[in-house]
C-alpha cells in the first residue's frame, strides 16, 4: 500500500507482496519467453505479435486500468516494475507495454467518456487491440504548434475530416486504435489542438513507411497519413481545444515509463558487467579486482540506484494526483532525464568493461547500448525534461 498521509514532501512507494508475485510472474515470462527472441527480432525489425499477445493475456497491456474496461487494477508502481523486468529482457517489448498503458490507456482513463472508453479502451487494456498514440510530426517534434495536419469539421457538425501526415508513431505498423492530436484551429497554434480516437481500419488512414531505427528495432515505428479520414464527433477526446493539455498530461505518465525502461536496459548492463568482472580473467586475476574496473562498477552501481529511487518517487506523485490532482510533471520529468542519462553512461561503460566482447553481437552488451539510446530523446528530450523541471521550479508553467 502507498502511504496516503499526503504532505509537500515525496513520498517513496511500498513494495508490497502483490507488487512482489507480480515482479516475479513478469520476470518468469520475461526469462522464458521474450530474453530467447530478443536478438532474433532486434535483427530482423519484426514485430514480436505472439509475445506481445501473452502478454496482454497476463494483464500486462492494461495495469493501471480499471478492471471492469479490461485491465489489472493495479497502481503505478506495478506498472514501473513490469517495464524494468521487460526492459532487462528486451527494450522493444518494453516500448509496446509502455505505449499501451501510459500514452494510450492512460489518455482515455483520465479524459474518456463511458462510450468512449467501452469501444477504445477495453479491448486495448485486455490486450485483444493494440494501441498508439501519435503527436509527432516530420516537421512538428517538441514544438507541437507548428504541427501542419488539419481536422476539419464537416457542414453538418457529425464528423471531422482529417489529412495530414504524422511520423515516429510507435507501434504505428500494427496499432488498431490510435489517439491521434491534430490542428482544428491552427491560428490558436497550441490551444488549437485537438485529440482524436481513431480506429485504423477505416477508409483514409494509410500507414506509412517503417523506419530503420538504431535501436529498440522489434518495437515497430512508421508514418501514418490520413487522406479525408472521417471521423465522429464522438471521438473526440475532451473538448475540442483541449488535445495540448491531454497530450501534455499523458506524457507525463509516459515519462514514468521511459524512466522505468531505461532503468530496465541498465540493470541488465549492469548485472552483466558484474558477472563479466568476476569471470574475465586479465594479468593473473578477474579483471574485478582492477581498481579501474572497480571504479566503473561503483559509478554504475551508485547511478543505477539513484535512477531507481527517482522512478519509484515519480510512482509515488502520481499515486497522489489520483488524490489530490496536483500534477507530477517535475518528478516525472527528472526520473526520465536522470534515469535516461545514467543508462547511455551505465551500458556505455558496460561495453568498455567487456571490451572487444561488449562491440560485439554475439552479446546483448552492444544491444543494450543502442537501446538505450532513445530513452534520452522519445517522449520529450532530456533538453526539454531539463526545461520542465526549471519552469516548474521557477513558477513559469
Amino acid at each position: 500500500m502507498v502511504n496516503t498521509n499526503f504532505t509537500d514532501q515525496p513520498l517513496i512507494p511500498q513494495i508490497t507482496e502483490e507488487h512482489e508475485s507480480l515482479r516475479k510472474a513478469v520476470r518468469e515470462f520475461a526469462r522464458k519467453e521474450i530474453m530467447p527472441i530478443a536478438a532474433e527480432h532486434d535483427e530482423s525489425g519484426e514485430f514480436p505479435l505472439d509475445t506481445v499477445k501473452k502478454m496482454g493475456a497476463m494483464g500486462l497491456m492494461g495495469i493501471e486500468v480499471d478492471p471492469e474496461y479490461g485491465g489489472a487494477g493495479m497502481d503505478t508502481l506495478a506498472y514501473a516494475l513490469t517495464m524494468i523486468e521487460v526492459a532487462k529482457a528486451d527494450a522493444s517489448h518494453s516500448t509496446i507495454v509502455s505505449v499501451n498503458n501510459s500514452l494510450y490507456c492512460n489518455g482515455i482513463s483520465l479524459f474518456g467518456t463511458e462510450a468512449q472508453k467501452r469501444a477504445f479502451l477495453e479491448p486495448v487494456a485486455s490486450g485483444e487491440k493494440i494501441g498508439a498514440y501519435s503527436l509527432t510530426e516530420p516537421m512538428s517534434g517538441s514544438d507541437a504548434g507548428t504541427m501542419q495536419s488539419r481536422a476539419v469539421l464537416n457542414a453538418a457538425g457529425t464528423h471531422y475530416v482529417i489529412n495530414g501526415r504524422k511520423s515516429w508513431v510507435t507501434s504505428g505498423p500494427v496499432a488498431d486504435l490510435i489517439l491521434l492530436f491534430t490542428m482544428t484551429e491552427p491560428e490558436k497554434k497550441h490551444k488549437g489542438i485537438t485529440a482524436f480516437l481513431i480506429d485504423a481500419s477505416k477508409p483514409g488512414f494509410i500507414r506509412g513507411k517503417k523506419e530503420p531505427k538504431l535501436g529498440i528495432r522489434a518495437s515497430a515505428t512508421s508514418e501514418i497519413v490520413f487522406e479525408n479520414y472521417e471521423c465522429p464527433v464522438e471521438n473526440v477526446l475532451g473538448k475540442p481545444g483541449e488535445g495540448f493539455k491531454i497530450a501534455m498530461a499523458v506524457l507525463d505518465a509516459g515519462r514514468i515509463g521511459i524512466a522505468s525502461q531505461a532503468l530496465g536496459i541498465a540493470e541488465a548492463a549492469y548485472e552483466a558487467a558484474v558477472q563479466y568482472a568476476r569471470e574475465r580473467q586479465a594479468f593473473g586475476a578477474p579483471i574485478g579486482q582492477l581498481q579501474m574496473i572497480q571504479q566503473k562498477i561503483a559509478d554504475m552501481k551508485t547511478r543505477l540506484e539513484a535512477a531507481r529511487l527517482l522512478v519509484y518517487n515519480a510512482c509515488a506523485a502520481k499515486e497522489r494526483f489520483k488524490v489530490t490532482g496536483e500534477r507530477y510533471s517535475t518528478e516525472a520529468s527528472m526520473a526520465k532525464l536522470f534515469a535516461s542519462e545514467a543508462a547511455m553512461f551505465i551500458t556505455d561503460e558496460a561495453v568498455q568493461i567487456h571490451g572487444g566482447m561488449g562491440y560485439s553481437k554475439e552479446l546483448p552488451i552492444e544491444r543494450y547500448y543502442r537501446d538505450a539510446r532513445i530513452t534520452r530523446i522519445y517522449e520529450g528530450t532530456s533538453e526539454i525534461q531539463r526545461m520542465v523541471i526549471a519552469r516548474n521550479e521557477l513558477g513559469l508553467r
